[in-house]
């Protein structure tokens, strides 16, 4: 199975997890979800200093600035596996 099928896969099986996970696997996981879908963040993040969610999720991005797209699609895959185990 391709790389981005099992991607799609995972993506939906994501939304189906019977516990809902913590905070810092859901920022993990948009992390890579957005790196594995757009490439590295650009800019500084949210111009409202108060948006702290936004501001969490450009940065928990931003932290994987230079890892490909193939890598984070894979670790996206592996999380949501060890999340539905």
């Amino acid at each position: 199975m391709a790389l981005d099928q099992q991607f799609e896969e995972a993506v939906a099986a994501s939304k189906t997890l019977s516990e809902k996970p913590s905070n810092e696997i859901l920022l993990k996981l948009y992390a890579l979800y957005k790196q594995g879908t757009s490439g590295d963040a650009e800019g500084d993040g949210p111009s409202n200093p108060f948006d702290f969610v936004a501001k969490a999720k450009h940065e928990a991005w931003a932290e994987l600035k230079g890892k490909t797209k193939d890598a984070a699609m894979q670790e996206y895959i592996n999380l949501v596996q060890q999340l539905k185990g």
